[in-house]
């Protein structure tokens, strides 16, 4: 691979990663040594030999070629002194081995570059698990269902309502088995009114109409500003002065939140926990899911 090829693909990268997105501050640029490496390891022999599990029917010869390259030099999903394939061919302990060699194939069929897989697996695997408090927050789903998904989000965010319909599909998939909490990480400094939002929202939670609202903040998003929500407030039927007073009070709240995402090192939303691990995926129902699956499979 040229230089200037790797230039144009670190560029492809950052171009997409801004799409996804709604970011407090430019993301850091990847580093050009990065590609080059990987493309430097592409010269070693690549072992063909098909895994058990793994269906490779949606890639064409090239991304097959490159399926094998990747799982012969990826680690263990499993912290082991060894590749992924050797994960897969040999250590049954290793119970996230198929899983891991099924999603890196679904990527490539999706289009993912080889460097996005690369730093997509790595920080799948090996991140280490975060504590998040979770307590008043609103949810989807019962606190006892074994999949913990956290969402800190925007509602003034266009990612965050591209992703919403697709989050909705996935946990859908799951009844009992997912729960998601709604973290208020308003992005004060680009969507002014969010913030209004997010009170209205943990206004509306409190008299145990926060799906109903979320619902119209979305539908009715960029119209947020004070007077917005009020009617919304009234629209679906609220006590209006409770619903003020709450209002007000949930602004502490909105910070508290705001602070633990910056503590977790929350820079864009929609950002997402999976079971403490932050998902560095991409944002669709069917990569969603496929952790989803492993997770229920891991822990069970």
């Amino acid at each position: 691979m040229s230089f200037h090829l790797a230039l144009r693909i670190l560029a492809v990268l950052a171009a997409a990663a801004s799409a996804s997105a709604c970011k407090r501050e430019k993301p850091a640029s990847a580093e050009p040594s990065a590609v080059l490496a990987a493309a430097d390891s592409a010269q070693r022999p690549v072992d063909k030999t098909p895994l058990p599990g793994v269906d490779l029917s949606e890639l064409d010869e090239r991304k097959q070629e490159l399926f094998y390259k990747l799982v012969g030099t990826l680690p263990s999903p499993c912290g082991k002194a060894h590749s992924l394939r050797t994960s897969i061919a040999s250590d049954t302990s290793c119970r996230r081995g198929p899983f891991a060699a099924r999603y890196v194939a679904a990527l490539l069929a999706g289009g993912a570059p080889e460097t996005f897989i690369q730093e997509d697996f790595e920080k799948k695997y090996q991140s280490q698990p975060v504590t998040i408090e979770v307590a008043g927050s609103p949810q989807q789903g019962n606190d006892d269902a074994p999949i913990k998904l956290v969402e800190f989000f925007d509602y003034a965010c266009p990612a965050c309502q591209a992703l919403r319909p697709k989050l909705d599909r996935a946990v859908a998939q799951y009844p009992g088995q997912v729960v998601v909490y709604y973290k208020m990480y308003p992005l004060d400094s680009i969507h002014p009114d969010s913030r209004s939002a997010a009170q209205a929202a943990l206004a509306a939670q409190a008299q145990g109409k926060f799906a109903e609202m979320n619902e119209l903040l979305y539908a009715k998003s960029p119209a947020h500003k004070r007077e917005d929500v009020v009617g919304y407030a009234r629209q679906i039927g609220l006590d209006l002065a409770k619903f003020e007073a709450d209002y007000a009070a949930a602004s502490a709240k909105i910070d508290v939140d705001q602070k633990h995402g910056d503590n977790l090192g929350v820079k864009s939303t929609p950002t997402l926990y999976f079971n403490g691990r932050k998902y560095s995926g991409p944002q669709d129902d069917k990569y969603i899911g496929m952790w989803v699956d492993e997770e229920l499979a891991v822990n069970r």
